[in-house]
């Protein structure tokens, strides 16, 4: 017989390798063929309901990593939530509409000038649909748990009838209105855009002061005196219709080297400097208030412009004087009104200068700014040129400049419900604190919603016009288009007249001869993500409204969460979620934005094939979201030792409680050996922990503690004094069961609390272990026990583990010095105090065992020897054990031999061999 043959050495066909990137694919085919995710629901249709509502991505191309990172974090949420006792179902979300769907089909040749608007938004469909199978796919890869047989898209006609219907009751509340006013427009894109689909770069612009000469001075300034105003738009010079001045400054008109001009006062000393001016003095003294209603010559055009007040006007920059033009600003706008100053746009929705300019039309407007300074320069009106480079705002899809435009839109007003909004505000969850304090300022300074864009892919704005120009806008006509569209989809909106479009027999007075037109424009893409609380949760019964949770990136305080909020309150009066959380942007290690132009970019279908999609997920949890996320090729290794540390500690346990079967074998608690049960009350406050931590969604935290316990409490402690157990004791021992015991939970909690995050890995081990469940995701997290004593239990184990590290510094720097090499060659003798020696005791246990060393003396530490290594009323002593290496156990004992039929083990080892293999005390071992 061989001597290893009367060991429990563990064995199990959990491979060490988890060959992840074919077995993930094959074990979620079996999760597809078996309905998992439909047996989770099924159990869970009775418990209280957690919603996490899915924000839609934009169906264009195949996922990233920040993709990635979103939506294995909203499964780690769900699936434990699953677990915890929450029906928790999840239904995936596309954003389908909108401009860069368009783009990417004229970049395929499409032509949409050579066929109608509706077999272009045709096209623009089956491309959508497109994308969303590629993603779709993509993240089922990832591990995704979600009803991804029936996800929402905003381009369903019931999602679409649920927007007309939304959109009809803020018309009917008052909410909706159109107007002329400046907005901000991009020409790159030829649509309006709304504050959320602004981003700033810096550019290089004109800094130019420019002269006005006085007309008339309201008898306080002469005609021969000019006003300067400071622009950076030159183009919107001819659209300028006014000069505003601050109420309350002061201002003043100088003579400066012979020439007479109006600045405010506290300008004074740096326009002296920016212009060089020598002789400066100061003639009169005036507020902006004496200003009103002066006239100067406008600088290109025969014609006049008004001196306005205006509360906008700073001191931070330019003379104090604002160039003023209504339909190229918001303040020039909301300043003009009072005034009614002309509200002319001189580009049109290319960006090229019209008819109201006068000598540039037809020109790009910024090609038109080095031809508006030399007829300046030309009339002597140009001051001083320069150039400087600042912050600008750009169209957000096309990178490229916008501008503030006047035109005819269809607006939101937020301002009517704005502190409605803001106290639901108050009543929301911020997972991120600051997350709070944005989306307040961002709604409290938030101007009137543009949501009407020039586009063809979108929903309609549900808008008739009359004879006379009137809109039509009724609670009967949005019904019958909300019917229409949820029956034959928004197309059917470009594919008949008005009047097919209007219900039968419809009149107005406004249309006396019984004529009608439609709108043209589509709604922002924002609107329909913005109404998903509506198209989604307030229509599907599995679905509850308000969500309890929404999560998406940080840029959705200006997106989604912000539109959603606003649509939400203007029609139900709440918020459509309780909790907020966001996250941050995924960049490099080196914290550059992923893009192709860097070669920093990672795929996840990349990282799959190589690694798996558990190393992914594994790096989401790991990740601090709650800013902006560092990943690379390097942080993704690191995390895959991690990843093995994990999968080697489930081999070692599964190896080791192969012959464990819980129903049979299990020891009570209060039975338990006294490490055992020290490492369940350990495994139990473990549990608690993370447990908290699913429910503060805080998976960093997890990451952490998982982490810790195996390095720590397990690998450093428990499986480490382990082996001298489950290899060395009878099968069937009691020291063993109590310990195989403790070790079974120890695999089937950790199982179970990584599940949320590694459902592919923790399934494997489901597979070995004896469980009623057939999949570890139809289990529910490990209830917390709590045992009588336990933290007595734990104060004496925590004291003895403080000895303990003393014990191992000393073992440690005995090996160093070459004294010893294993632990097992090792006599240790520990000198204590009364109270010490009464704790060893009072733990119950082998304590040599606890050391791992082959012999153990516990004296007083009043007799230390001075070669003993000296702690806080603690000394330890490290010498070579005396005797023979036990051929079974291989610890050095003094009693090695003793059984003459069994000389080569000591008398533990053969007293287990004489019991349990008399085979080998009659035929020996073979060499």
């Amino acid at each position: 017989m061989k001597m290893k043959e009367t060991l429990n050495l563990g064995k199990t066909e959990f491979p060490m390798r988890g060959n992840l990137p074919v077995k993930e694919a094959e074990r979620q085919d079996g999760w597809n063929q078996d309905s998992v995710y439909e047996l989770r629901q099924k159990l869970n249709e009775n418990k209280p309901s957690f919603i996490l509502h899915d924000g839609p991505p934009y169906a264009n191309g195949n996922i990233h990593m920040g993709h990635a990172l979103n939506k294995i974090t909203k499964d780690i949420i769900v699936r434990s939530k699953s677990m915890m006792g929450f029906r928790a179902p999840y239904v995936p979300g596309w954003d389908t509409h909108g401009l860069p769907i368009e783009q990417q089909l004229v970049k395929q040749g499409v032509d949409r000038k050579k066929m109608s608007k509706a077999a272009f938004r045709e096209l623009c469909e089956k491309y959508a649909l497109e994308q969303v199978n590629l993603q779709r796919e993509d993240f089922k890869r990832l591990g995704v748990a979600a009803e991804w047989d029936n996800p929402y898209m905003t381009l369903q006609p019931e999602f679409e009838a649920e927007e007309v219907r939304m959109f009809g009751e803020m018309a009917e509340k008052g909410y909706i209105y159109k107007g002329k006013k400046p907005i901000y427009w991009s020409p790159s894109s030829e649509s309006a855009l709304a504050e959320a689909e602004i981003e700033y770069q810096d550019i290089k612009s004109p800094s130019m002061y420019i002269t006005f000469d006085v007309v008339d001075g309201k008898d306080i300034l002469d005609t021969d005196t000019k006003m300067i105003i400071w622009t950076t738009t030159p183009w919107t010079i001819p659209a300028n219709y006014g000069v505003a001045v601050h109420p309350d400054y002061k201002y003043i008109q100088i003579d400066a080297d012979g020439t007479k001009y109006v600045v405010a006062e506290e300008r004074l000393s740096v326009l002296k400097e920016e212009f060089d001016w020598e002789n400066v003095e100061v003639l009169k003294e005036f507020s902006g208030r004496d200003m009103e209603y002066m006239t100067v010559q406008h600088p290109l055009y025969d014609r006049t412009s008004l001196v306005i007040l205006g509360y906008h006007v700073t001191l931070d920059s330019g003379t104090g004087l604002v160039h003023t033009a209504p339909g190229h600003g918001e303040d020039d706008f909301i300043a003009g009104q009072k005034y009614k100053l002309p509200v002319v746009s001189v580009l049109d929705e290319k960006g090229i200068m019209n008819e109201d300019a006068p000598g540039f039309e037809g020109i790009f407007y910024d090609k038109a700014n080095p031809l508006v300074t030399d007829q300046l320069k030309e009339n002597g009106h140009l001051l001083k040129l320069s150039f400087f480079t600042h912050s600008y705002p750009h169209d957000w899809r096309t990178k490229k400049p916008v501008v503030f435009r006047a035109t005819a839109q269809w607006f939101a007003s937020v301002e009517m419900f704005r502190d409605d909004i803001l106290k639901e505000i108050d009543k929301v969850d911020f997972k991120n604190e600051w997350g709070k304090v944005r989306l307040y300022n961002m709604i409290k300074d938030r101007g009137d919603w543009v949501i009407s864009r020039q586009r063809a892919w979108g929903v309609p704005l549900p808008i008739f016009y009359a004879e006379d120009g009137t809109p039509i806008i009724t609670p009967e006509t949005i019904e019958h288009v909300a019917q229409l569209f949820e029956e034959h989809g928004s197309n059917i909106w470009f594919k008949h007249d008005a009047k097919a479009l209007l219900p039968e027999g419809f009149t107005s007075e406004h249309s006396p001869n019984g004529g009608f037109t439609k709108e043209e424009d589509i709604m922002d893409v924002w609107f329909d993500s913005g109404s998903s609380h509506r198209g989604v949760l307030g229509k599907r019964d599995n679905l509850t409204y308000p969500a309890d949770l929404y999560m998406e990136g940080s840029d959705q305080y200006r997106g989604w969460f912000n539109s959603s909020i606003i649509t939400s309150v203007a029609t139900n009066g709440i918020a459509p979620y309780k909790q907020l959380m966001s996250q941050g942007f995924v960049l490099d290690d080196k914290g550059h934005k992923m893009s192709k132009s860097l070669g920093n970019i990672i795929l996840p279908s990349k990282v799959i094939k190589q690694s798996g999609a558990e190393i992914i997920r594994l790096w989401t949890a790991s990740a601090d979201t709650s800013s902006d996320v560092a990943v690379s090729m390097d942080i993704l290794k690191q995390v895959s030792e991690t990843y093995r540390k994990i999968r080697n500690t489930f081999k070692f346990i599964l190896a080791n409680t192969t012959d464990f079967e819980p129903s049979k074998n299990a020891v009570a608690f209060d039975d338990l050996a006294s490490a055992d049960k020290y490492m369940l009350i350990k495994l139990n406050a473990f549990s608690k922990e993370v447990l908290d931590n699913y429910a503060e969604y805080d998976f960093l935290a997890i990451y952490k503690k998982v982490i810790t316990f195996i390095s720590n409490d397990l690998s450093a402690f428990y499986l480490d004094i382990a082996k001298d157990i489950v290899y060395i004791e009878a099968e069937d021992s009691f020291e063993r069961r109590s310990m195989q015991t403790v070790l079974y939970q120890i695999v089937t909690t950790m199982a179970k609390l990584l599940t949320p995050i590694l459902p592919h890995t923790t399934e494997e081990v489901w597979d070995y272990l004896k469980e009623p469940e057939e999949y570890i995701q139809l289990s529910e997290m490990p209830e917390v026990a709590h045992f009588d004593g336990e933290i007595k239990i734990v104060e004496n184990w925590q004291a003895f583990m403080k000895m303990r590290s003393h014990v191992l510094k000393v073992l440690e720097d005995a090996r160093d010095a070459k004294l010893i090499g294993k632990s097992f060659e090792a006599k240790v003798s520990l000198y204590v105090n009364d109270s010490d020696k009464a704790l060893l005791d009072a733990l119950n246990t082998d304590v040599r065992q606890q050391l791992i060393v082959s012999d153990l003396e516990i004296l007083s530490v009043e007799n230390a020897p001075e070669d003993a290594t000296k702690f806080d009323n603690l000394a330890v002593k490290v010498e070579v054990a005396n005797g023979e290496v036990c051929q079974r156990c291989r610890m050095i004992k003094t009693d090695v031999g003793e059984n003459p039929e069994l000389p080569t083990l000591c008398h533990r080892c053969a007293t287990i061999v004489e019991r349990n293999y008399p085979k080998a005390v009659t035929e020996g071992f073979e060499n």
